[in-house]
């Protein structure tokens, strides 16, 4: 396989050298399945797995390879095999809290130049679910597009396309049918060859679909959304770092049931600027937008020039980040103690 066509660059190799010494090869991480990985390899494809000194050393599950990610690795080609030895620098990651009520980051996708937001025009279409995948995005250092999917079930696109608008503030926004083949074609801009691309978005949004289309092949199997509420069935079950045939890489991943954020504080500067920039106005520094004289919150919110569901999003989302910041440190904390606890267990032996 050729490097720079799975997105091998300057920065990356800089990052290499000091590998390179020790003899290894480099690699992409294209699957990833109980801690055995499917890797893109000059060599081909190879199995491999992480060495056992890595797994000694990493204290989470966050710095094992994920999807996206390049590896430095020993290869070997006869057996179609390969051992992990090192993960290197991220220029991206997308990241969510971990399903359930345990505190943990799960790395959705890394090293991903643009994020497709796949979001479908039927009775499934949420401006509060687009605005947590926009901070998502944002924070992940990967550049967001909204695709707005399914356009043939949509009876008012104008409307949609306009509720969108206002909480995605310069940022593109593309409708699209795949059923009638309708305005995919701006979409292959963004698949120049060595550039990468993750689908993201709920089950039935038509991600795989749109993969299929992309690909110029049925690869991801696709299943009808439930008819009674337009909510979709899971078709992608694991994330996939794929080739497009005419350049440019997607990782399509699975709809996802939980959409819980891990860090996104610089973020919610992109999505909630017009929040923000009243925020600026209030009367006090420290204003709650509750009981206080001078609000320019609750004043835009009287006069209806912000909606209060909008409002009570950037609520819900501040306090669940400060939530994940308190329990973040405390896992930090346990995190470092565990680790010298290992270290100083393997030095008495």
């Amino acid at each position: 396989m050729n490097l720079h066509e799975l997105g091998w660059n300057e920065e990356l190799e800089k990052e290499f050298k000091q590998y390179e010494k020790e003899g290894l090869t480099v690699g992409r991480i294209a699957l990833e399945h109980k801690k055995m990985y499917r890797i893109f390899a000059e060599a081909g494809e190879l199995l491999g797995e992480v060495s056992g000194k890595f797994r000694f050393h990493v204290s989470g599950r966050e710095e094992f390879p994920s999807v996206g990610d390049w590896v430095a690795i020993a290869a070997r080609p006869e057996e179609g095999r390969a051992t992990i030895h090192a993960v290197l620098p991220r220029f991206s990651k997308f990241s969510r809290k971990i399903a359930g009520k345990t505190t943990e980051e799960q790395i959705v996708a890394t090293n991903v130049n643009t994020v497709f937001l796949v979001t479908a025009l039927n009775n499934d279409f949420n401006l509060r679910r687009i605005e947590r995948y926009l901070i998502m995005a944002w924070e992940s250092g990967a550049t967001p597009v909204i695709v707005l999917s399914k356009a043939d079930l949509c009876h008012d696109i104008e409307a949609k396309l306009a509720e969108v608008e206002s909480v995605a503030f310069g940022v593109p926004t593309y409708v699209i049918s795949t059923k009638e083949d309708f305005g995919l074609e701006p979409l292959h801009n963004y698949l120049q060859v060595g550039q990468t691309v993750a689908l993201l978005g709920s089950s039935g949004a038509g991600k795989s679909t749109l993969t299929n289309y992309l690909l110029g092949q049925d690869k991801q199997l696709v299943q009808e959304i439930r008819a009674d509420d337009d909510k979709g069935k899971h078709t992608t079950t694991y994330r996939e770092l794929v080739l497009i045939p005419n350049g440019g890489l997607i990782i399509d991943t699975p709809g996802m049931r939980e959409l819980q954020l891990w860090e996104a504080e610089d973020a919610s500067e992109h999505v909630f600027n017009d929040i923000h920039e009243l925020e600026e106005q209030c009367r006090f520094r420290d204003c709650t937008h509750v009981s206080e004289p001078g609000c320019a919150v609750k004043n835009a919110i009287a006069e209806g020039s912000l909606a209060q569901a909008r409002f009570d999003s950037f609520l819900k989302l501040q306090k669940e980040l400060a939530y994940i910041e308190r329990k973040g440190d405390i896992r930090a904390q346990l995190a470092e103690k565990a680790k010298w606890k290992k270290i100083s267990n393997f030095n008495r032996k």
